[in-house]
């Protein structure tokens, strides 16, 4: 049984986004540069328009490539009058670590749905929802994966965060980079709103309520089978 929360799908490939589409249970869909190189797109707005039309009006990230903020609030401005299901991704910072939140703030002014991206601290959550209105549109993606590979529990992060973007009724907390499918229950039990699945990640889903008899007994067979497959004996 799939939890209460939206399920957006990493997307490298437009083949991704159209397989996905007509699944009610698939709620949007994500990608970004590092997504699209695996992918092998060379041609931006050529994959970002034949997403855009596989996405099937479900919102469709896209992320900006500039490094400064001029020219991301100008390609946000670009990204944002492709598609109306498009929402458009800008990191909380540069390179350099210059907050975007003047992009982010010039692009919800004109009236664009915004995801701010690669959130991972306190202070980039706090920093944010400071120039916040509750009549703004955004996805407030933070990297919950990659928190959990520094060490630190992700759950009463997120939960955290819950709580403080719990006044703005329209910004949507997104648990990003998870690492199996336990942290898609355990991002609905916090109460985020959505969680970005990659596509092996989805195919675990029909794992969720596996009885753990049945899985430690089809693990024991796979063990034995490999071992007769490889001709393996102790002598």
């Amino acid at each position: 049984m799939i939890p209460k929360i939206k399920i957006f799908t990493d997307a490298s490939a437009v083949t991704e986004i159209r397989s996905y589409a007509a699944e009610s249970w698939i709620s949007g869909f994500t990608t970004n540069p590092t997504l699209m190189r695996k992918g092998g797109v060379t041609n931006y707005r050529d994959f970002a328009i034949e997403a855009i039309e596989a996405a099937e009006n479900k919102p469709l990230s896209l992320e900006v490539v500039a490094d400064d903020l001029q020219n991301m609030t100008a390609q946000g401005l670009l990204l944002g009058s492709w598609g109306p299901n498009v929402v458009v991704k800008i990191p909380i910072t540069t390179t350099s670590g210059e907050s975007c939140l003047p992009v982010v703030r010039s692009l919800l002014d004109a009236g664009i749905t915004v995801n701010v991206t690669a959130i991972m601290t306190d202070a980039q959550v706090n920093e944010l929802a400071e120039i916040l209105s509750p009549d703004d549109n955004l996805i407030v993606s933070v990297f919950a994966g990659r928190i959990a590979d520094a060490g630190v529990d992700p759950v009463p992060v997120m939960t955290r965060y819950v709580q403080w973007l719990s006044g703005l009724p329209h910004a949507e907390l997104l648990w990003a980079s998870p690492r199996e499918v336990l942290n898609i229950v355990q991002a609905s039990d916090c109460g985020c709103d959505i969680i970005t699945v990659t596509p092996e990640l989805l195919r675990k889903l029909d794992l969720l309520g596996t009885d753990l008899a049945s899985f430690s007994l089809e693990t024991v067979r796979m063990f034995y089978d490999d071992a007769k497959s490889a001709g393996l004996d102790i002598a």
